[in-house]
């Protein structure tokens, strides 16, 4: 099978794993960093439920928690497109849009109570400069684009998943991991042990791919790529 069917997505109930393994993802990053986690556990689980069952009378933390993975999916794959090749961001913008459509359709029936809803933005590779001049001109060949990439931007997933759903996240760990993330990954400078740390813990995306891949049925040759490239980091890191 492929990514194909992913477009039978549509209703609440089919998002139930994929929040849950984000949920998971969330969780792992958060422990991994001595973050206190409260009762997201357990929000998680009620909102994982409440997805299955299809239902959305929830408490407004379990709503929002589902709305920010959800949302935050929705929003990550356009801009990661941006810092991959031409070929294949056309390859794959109209599926990325379909599924962008599907994913905020599902959040809005969990947002409608909410008093306010962020969405987040993430960088765009001109919106990440070293020098006065754009990341990306640092780097050559596909998968090292796509790992500094995936290094920024999982950053920015995190924090916004994590801070949606009640976790602090300190702000000073995150600007500091990201101008470190940056440099090293652009070959100007090194990851001091508690950010090389945490990028471990965030690198651990590969299980999300192969979680969602066999969650999904999907057997996915791209998300097999995906899922080596990020294990190879994680282990490097």
């Amino acid at each position: 099978m492929s990514l194909l069917r992913l477009f039978g997505l549509f209703r609440p109930a089919h998002f139930a794993d994929w929040y849950r393994i984000g949920a998971e993802y969330v969780q792992h990053v958060s422990e991994g960093m001595g973050f206190p986690v409260g009762d997201f556990p357990l929000r998680a689980e009620e909102a994982t439920a409440a997805l299955r069952a299809g239902r959305t009378d929830v408490s407004p933390e379990v709503a929002r928690s589902i709305a920010a993975d959800l949302l935050a999916d929705a929003t990550f794959s356009a801009p990661y497109l941006e810092w991959m090749p031409l070929w294949y961001e056309l390859a794959l913008v109209g599926p990325v849009s379909y599924a962008e459509f599907r994913l905020r359709r599902v959040a809005g029936r969990y947002t409608r109570d909410l008093d306010h809803v962020t969405v987040p933005r993430f960088s765009r590779p001109g919106d990440v400069l070293v020098g006065g001049r754009p990341a990306m001109e640092y780097v050559s060949g596909f998968a090292k684009r796509f790992v500094l990439a995936d290094a920024v931007l999982h950053l920015e997933w995190f924090t916004h998943v994590a801070r949606e759903s009640g976790i602090r996240v300190p702000d000073r760990l995150v600007e500091r991991t990201r101008e470190e993330t940056v440099a090293y990954y652009t070959g100007n400078g090194d990851l001091s042990d508690d950010t090389r740390h945490f990028q471990r813990l965030l690198f651990a995306d590969d299980e999300w791919v192969r979680d969602i891949d066999a969650a999904y049925d999907l057997d996915s040759t791209l998300f097999g790529v995906w899922e080596r490239i990020l294990s190879r980091e994680r282990e490097r890191l």
